[in-house]
């Protein structure tokens, strides 16, 4: 059995910790705090044996040097990142398989954050790990990539089994649903979970994991394809369009 252990760190950051019982490997995802990390670890009697970052930033992979000091772990990162990912020693990509023991995670490529963006997919476990890629009713800012290389990644993550658990690396879903309502305001699915996402936030739950299924029905940025949401963005019949006029008011909201 894998235990997902999961933390606050930084600002708005959530830390991952992934365990396997059986052979007692611990991965960490992304490693926004070295502390944090070697601390929450300790408190559970783990050992990180490996790192798997999701793409370059300091805030995914600004620990990796000080966690690789203290417990000798291997650094697995994005190929398309290698010079940028600290103390990398396996570069993956899109077809590439690690394993935490006897679970295999297949590496997704989904750039458009950045230009190497890559997520984990523990199939067998019902999970991903997506970084920035994709959020609880939002997406990672198109820093490095163009819309429609965006747009092609989240149907990476669409096409995932719909009751996948999405474990994103930060938590933005409050401010993001406020913007989703301005441009799917008569989301029945959408206002339900709204009104979840606000009590869960009020009494200090967190909002991840959240469920592809749901995402699929409420998130914006994966909705461009929706035909009603395509006219009342303006662009009819063009999901590219849609997402870049989505993502565009997104930035500005």
């Amino acid at each position: 059995m894998l235990t997902i252990h999961q933390f606050p760190c930084l600002n708005d950051n959530y830390g991952y910790l992934v365990h396997d019982t059986i052979s007692a490997e611990t991965v960490a995802v992304d490693t926004p705090d070295a502390d944090t990390y070697l601390a929450e670890a300790a408190s559970r009697g783990w050992n990180i044996s490996a790192i798997w970052n999701t793409h370059w930033h300091p805030d995914h992979a600004g620990g990796n040097l000080a966690i690789k000091a203290a417990t000798g772990c291997q650094i697995m990162g994005p190929a398309g990142e290698a010079g940028k990912i600290p103390g990398l020693d396996r570069a993956v990509g899109g077809g590439d398989e690690v394993w935490i023991g006897a679970h295999r995670s297949s590496v997704l490529d989904v750039p458009g954050h950045t230009l190497g963006h890559i997520a984990y997919h523990l199939g067998d476990d019902g999970v991903a790990f997506v970084g920035d890629a994709v959020f609880a009713l939002g997406c990672g800012r198109v820093f490095e990539g163009t819309p429609e290389m965006m747009w092609t990644s989240l149907q990476v993550i669409k096409a995932l089994p719909a009751t996948t658990a999405l474990y994103c690396a930060h938590e933005y879903t409050q401010a993001n649903a406020r913007f989703a309502e301005t441009v799917d305001p008569d989301n029945p699915d959408l206002r339900d979970y709204i009104r979840e996402i606000d009590e869960k936030r009020a009494r200090g739950a967190w909002t991840v994991p959240m469920s592809l299924a749901r995402e699929l029905r409420t998130n914006p940025f994966l909705r461009a394809d929706d035909p009603g949401l395509q006219a009342a963005m303006g662009h009819a019949g063009d999901a590219v369009a849609t997402f870049a006029e989505v993502r565009g008011r997104k930035d500005r909201f």
